[in-house]
């Protein structure tokens, strides 16, 4: 299956909200996201943390953490490879409408288990009134927009599966390709041709990039290197007076 280009008259007929939205607004984020992260190491090195509240408070954390990451790191992979990967590279091996239900499938159980551990790390970060005290309003909205997230890419996933023919997929796929090759205006068109709540999905995704340099998100860029060989931060709040 292969997705032609949007047509003229598609393109005529979009209004200045896709064009900005789906067009625009991806290259204002990833410029916010670089050069955000820039100033951030290049100023702030010691806020580069995750600001984790395990010494807090160590019951189940281990288990929401887990269920959390291993389930967005699955999710993640599959977006990347999934929408970055041009169609002709995979069309050998596998079709497009059995690459859609593969994703749904993989990308279903990752989001459960995301999902889950997400729900264990609200509750703590939330409910705990120790948790809760010490965590800044950053920590509390990056939390909230992700869960809103994830949410809407679950319920998606009800939409896929009304449409297993891959054309979807496809459209989606194109557009992030069309974002990379910087062809804006036929990347926007292709969004227009999608249900809303992949619409919604992806407006959101593109606001938690732009916010990824001011949130706790950053410690994403470090952690996969670092990890297994960190150091032990010490963290102290600033109190007023």
């Amino acid at each position: 299956m292969n997705i032609a280009d949007p047509s003229v008259n598609s393109l005529a007929n979009l209004n200045w909200l896709q064009i900005f939205l789906f067009g625009v607004y991806p290259y204002i984020a990833l410029t916010i996201a670089i050069v955000g992260t820039w100033v951030r190491f290049d100023l702030s090195q010691y806020s580069w943390k995750t600001g984790s509240s395990q010494m807090l408070k160590k019951k189940n954390m281990r288990l929401a953490s887990n269920l959390f990451h291993v389930g967005i790191i699955v999710v993640l992979l599959g977006h990347f490879v999934g929408m970055l990967t041009p169609h002709f590279i995979y069309e050998p091996f596998i079709s497009a409408g059995n690459k859609q239900i593969l994703a749904v499938v993989v990308g279903g159980m990752a989001g459960v288990f995301c999902w889950i551990g997400m729900v264990m790390l609200i509750w703590r970060r939330f409910a705990d009134d120790r948790i809760s005290h010490t965590s800044s309003f950053s920590d509390k909205l990056v939390l909230i927009l992700l869960f809103i997230q994830l949410n809407l890419g679950l319920i998606s996933i009800f939409t896929s599966i009304k449409h297993l023919d891959g054309l979807t997929m496809m459209n989606l796929a194109g557009w992030a390709q069309d974002i990379t090759i910087l062809r804006p205006w036929q990347a926007a068109a292709r969004i227009e041709q999608v249900d809303l709540i992949y619409q919604l999905h992806m407006a959101l995704g593109i606001t938690l990039i732009a916010i990824f340099p001011f949130t706790r998100l950053i410690h994403i860029i470090s952690a996969p290197i670092w990890y297994l060989g960190r150091r032990y931060q010490i963290v102290r709040q600033k109190r007023s007076q």
